[in-house]
């Protein structure tokens, strides 16, 4: 009897690991391998996908830092073709007023020197937009003219401008300063 019960402890007792054949092992190693090898490529994925962001930002905060220069300069510089332009007009200005202070100038040179200075200075304003309003004549136009005063004229026609004391200009069709004018009742 006791050698009975010594030779079912020896037998063998079947457990998980006798059903798993090598084969399994070896997928189990595969599957392993091919998760690691997975978790990899995601890493390196993550990765790029990181840095490509960092680059993207890099590059907005660039872009940003160029458009607010270029709107700093836009403002700091709107005006510098005007200047370029008005300077010949403020030479004419200062040639005029040296040529005034000479003995042999006449009220006539000084008349046609201004003349000419006003005309240059008319050339430039109406190459950078800017026409002058000038309603003699016209009808009220309460979107251009600010009326001063209103007088009877039997002489006018109802509402038109009788005078206008201080002309007007418009910037690209904007109202810039309104003419200033005595309108008739």
């Amino acid at each position: 009897m006791s050698d009975n019960k010594a030779e079912l402890n020896e037998e063998h007792i079947p457990t998980a690991e006798d059903g798993v054949s090598e084969e399994t092992h070896q997928a189990e190693d595969a599957v392993e391998h091919d998760l690691e090898a997975m978790l990899d490529e995601a890493k390196k994925e993550a990765d790029a996908q990181k840095e490509l962001a960092l680059r993207t930002l890099a590059d907005m905060e660039n872009l940003k830092r160029r458009t607010r220069l270029d709107v700093e300069n836009a403002h700091k510089f709107a005006l510098e073709k005007f200047v370029g332009d008005l300077l010949p007009v403020l030479d004419s200005m200062e040639m005029g007023l040296d040529a005034a202070s000479k003995e042999d100038a006449s009220a006539d040179s000084i008349r046609e020197g201004l003349d000419m200075t006003f005309k240059q200075f008319l050339d430039v304003m109406q190459k950078f937009n800017v026409e002058r309003v000038d309603p003699a004549g016209e009808k009220f136009d309460p979107q251009l003219h600010e009326a001063m005063t209103m007088v009877p004229s039997p002489d006018h026609e109802s509402q038109s401008v009788i005078e206008v004391f201080q002309k007007g200009y418009v910037l690209n069709e904007r109202l810039v300063r309104p003419a200033r004018v005595v309108v008739a009742q």
